[in-house]
């Protein structure tokens, strides 16, 4: 995924910036960057790998060097950034959110078009954030290019664009990522979580809409172009990606978790007789405590996660790896585990090998009975708007490999509908696989409707296209 936060102050803002991007830790395990405008006119920046130790210990010799007053950062899961840029535009600094899904074509016609070359990453990946400045350079003012990249990206793409005179800020098209301003005295600050700036002095000022451009200085933000009328914000950030204390659309994370609970104990009424509810740590939690005050059964926590060595930053590209750092991480508390029958909400089911491993380690530790509930529904389709996950194949998805199993290699499109209807045989069939396969007691997974519910906002704004495939 990837956030990033920037300030535009009337005095220095180099702390600011470093306490906001750190805040946005828990989106990105990859890399972290910061760029600011010194006092000389001179842009500075540094980039750290962050993938064996938190943000803030790389950072925090060089934001005593760091010193001005507009400055930008970000945490990103893949492309080194902020870039430092100087063109026809001017001298500028960038950071961006979000996947250009045909990121190849518009190299191709960039490269055709007379640009000479693009630096390579290591894997021989072209930096995406380098491709955005390409097209945002083929105009020939910068919201002409931010507009351009808008019109050409096909995924998603929020950014915010550094000059010498203030900072541009530009919600992707659909708006499928958030921006939000902030303000305190003498001071602005654009986030993609809202709470990073709380304990700043800051208070929400305004939410950009989809497709919004907004130019903000240290006096206050001035509207370029005005929000789009159509939204499809991921709904995936308030199932798992966003921290309990962020709010988008209006809507906290924690509660909307707390109300997706609830709809599923509505749901689930009577099917089962567990001892206790507990979740996942730390996603699974708040659905469960949702859960738990529905139903009336006990929230317990069986395990808990032990984070003093084994932050959520460190989480390897390698999935073996991953799988062993999430089992390391969970210390079983025996006595609430033991004889008893355990209803475990998880924030999704995407490969099922961590929850499989999570299921057995609970056997081995006594329980009776492991029965799921995952919060939001099957995911049938791979995130083509997000860095969602590292999925490198839509058969990395365990629902893509049972449907094989049942249907054969070649499956059509009007199959896979089948599959994401939960009325349906060839649902039922597939839950089933997957319980078998992954060791549950039982399994039964949110239904779109009421996790959609749960959010409380009109379902046509939010995207669903992981579950049922729909644009």
């Amino acid at each position: 995924m990837g956030g990033f936060f920037g300030v535009a102050s009337k005095s220095d803002c180099a702390l600011d910036l470093f306490f906001g991007v750190d805040y946005h830790s828990h989106l990105g395990t990859r890399r972290g960057g910061l760029a600011v405008l010194g006092d000389d006119g001179k842009f500075e920046r540094s980039i750290h790998n962050i993938q064996n130790s938190p943000f803030r210990t790389k950072f925090e010799d060089d934001i005593n060097e760091m010193h001005g007053k507009l400055g930008i950062g970000c945490i990103s899961d893949y492309e080194p950034q902020p870039l430092l840029v100087n063109s026809h535009l001017g001298s500028f600094a960038i950071t961006t959110v979000g996947i250009a899904t045909n990121k190849d074509e518009l190299a191709k016609e960039i490269l055709d078009s007379g640009h000479t070359h693009f630096l390579e990453m290591s894997g021989g990946e072209i930096n995406q954030t380098e491709l955005i400045v390409a097209l945002i350079n083929q105009k020939k003012t910068m919201l002409e290019g931010i507009q351009y990249v808008q019109q050409k990206v096909q995924g998603s793409m929020s950014m915010l664009i550094m000059t010498r005179d203030g900072i541009y800020a530009a919600r992707d098209r659909l708006g499928r990522t958030p921006i939000q301003i902030g303000h305190k005295d003498g001071a602005y600050c654009a986030s993609f979580e809202n709470f990073a700036y709380v304990n700043l002095g800051y208070t929400d000022y305004h939410e950009l809409g989809p497709a919004e451009i907004v130019f903000m200085t240290s006096d206050g933000i001035e509207v370029l172009q005005k929000p789009g009328k159509e939204m499809k914000i991921c709904t995936f950030l308030w199932i798992y990606y966003g921290y309990p204390t962020a709010s988008y659309e209006g809507v906290n994370v924690e509660a909307m978790r707390y109300n997706c609970g609830k709809y599923l104990a509505k749901r689930d009424k009577g099917s089962v007789e567990p001892d206790a509810v507990a979740g996942v740590p730390d996603s699974g939690t708040a659905h469960a405590v949702g859960y738990a005050n529905e139903s009336g059964i006990p929230f317990t926590r069986p395990f808990i996660k032990y984070t003093p060595t084994w932050p959520r930053s460190f989480m390897p590209t390698n999935q073996e790896q991953r799988n062993l750092i999430a089992h390391m991480k969970l210390i079983p508390v025996q006595p609430l585990i033991k004889d008893k029958k355990i209803l475990l909400i998880d924030d999704s089911i995407v490969r099922g090998t961590q929850l499989r491993e999570t299921t057995d380690f609970l056997y081995k530790s006594g329980a009776k009975e492991v029965h799921i509930r995952p919060a939001c529904p099957p995911l049938v389709y791979g995130c083509k708007y997000l860095n969602f996950s590292r999925s490198k194949s839509e058969m990395d998805l365990i629902t893509r490999r049972v449907i094989k199993q049942l249907e054969g290699d070649n499956v059509s499109e009007e199959t896979l509908q089948k599959y994401t209807d939960p009325d349906s045989p060839q649902y039922a069939a597939m839950v089933e696989e997957i319980r078998k396969a992954l060791h549950f007691t039982t399994l039964r997974f949110h239904r779109l409707d009421d996790m959609l519910d749960s959010t409380g906002l009109d379902h046509c704004k939010l995207c669903t296209y992981c579950w049922n495939g729909r644009e």
